[in-house]
């Protein structure tokens, strides 16, 4: 970026700069509430006169989405809504983290660091993986419990279930009904979609596998090798988006 770029770039450049963005692939009505969310989120940094280079580099590393999924996640579970309350999820349960499909979810870096920073203490133990041979490295293979709770990414603390027992048939290859996500990983998602259109030109936006990242920190990977290893493609974003998009509503 040149300096003269970088001096032109202030709060109210990058809020111009939200207006037109993009969350490719997500449904309007996400996207125009994803914009909404981070441009309060840029106001309030403003307003509070946070340093602008430490704001950007929170919409790189994806801290704003997370602290945005957060807030939403607050509002959602102050609410108390009926999903919520019927919550069949407890500790050691574990089935959601048998991971058949896909790559455990798609986290950005500052999820991805914190996660690390949560599971290298146990690097060579025996983890998730000698439970079962598809669970998530992060689970203590004998309570089944996560050893990163505190740290775990947005779609872990968004994912609820009302049948166990689904989650179990699930977890053996069937396909039954019970789970889900709340609204608030829609936010995550959505606003880390804009991030990345906001930064542009100014710095690249990485998301990366959970899975990928959990496995190499249990393997006693360090964290630089870790995010190479567990770093998605740039079509990743777009595409889970769009996978969003075209679900059935």
């Amino acid at each position: 970026m040149s300096k003269s770029a970088r001096a032109a770039l202030d709060y109210p450049a990058l809020r111009r700069k939200l207006t037109k963005a993009r969350a490719r692939g997500m449904p309007d009505f996400l996207e125009d509430r994803g914009r909404r969310l981070l441009d309060a989120w840029l106001a309030t940094s403003a307003s509070e006169a946070r340093p602008l280079p430490r704001t950007l580099a929170r919409l790189a590393s994806g801290d704003a989405a997370r602290e945005i999924g957060e807030i939403t996640g607050a509002q959602i579970r102050a609410e108390q809504p009926e999903v919520l309350t019927n919550a069949a999820c407890a500790a050691g349960c574990a089935f959601c983290c048998i991971l058949l499909e896909g790559d455990g979810g798609l986290i950005g870096e500052a999820e991805a660091t914190a996660l690390h920073g949560a599971l290298a203490p146990f690097a060579g133990q025996p983890d998730g993986r000698a439970w079962h041979a598809h669970a998530c490295a992060a689970l203590d293979p004998e309570t089944r419990q996560c050893r990163a709770y505190e740290a775990r990414p947005t779609v872990c603390r968004s994912f609820l279930s009302v049948d166990a027992e689904a989650c179990r048939e699930n977890a053996e290859g069937g396909d039954e009904d019970g789970s889900g996500m709340l609204g608030n990983h829609l936010d995550y998602l959505t606003v880390l979609a804009l991030s990345r259109e906001v930064m542009r030109g100014t710095a690249l936006l990485h998301t990366y596998s959970l899975e990928a990242l959990a496995q190499a920190a249990c393997d006693g990977a360090p964290l630089d090798a870790a995010l190479k290893a567990a770093r998605h493609p740039t079509s990743e974003l777009e595409e889970t988006c769009e996978d969003i998009g075209n679900s059935p509503s």
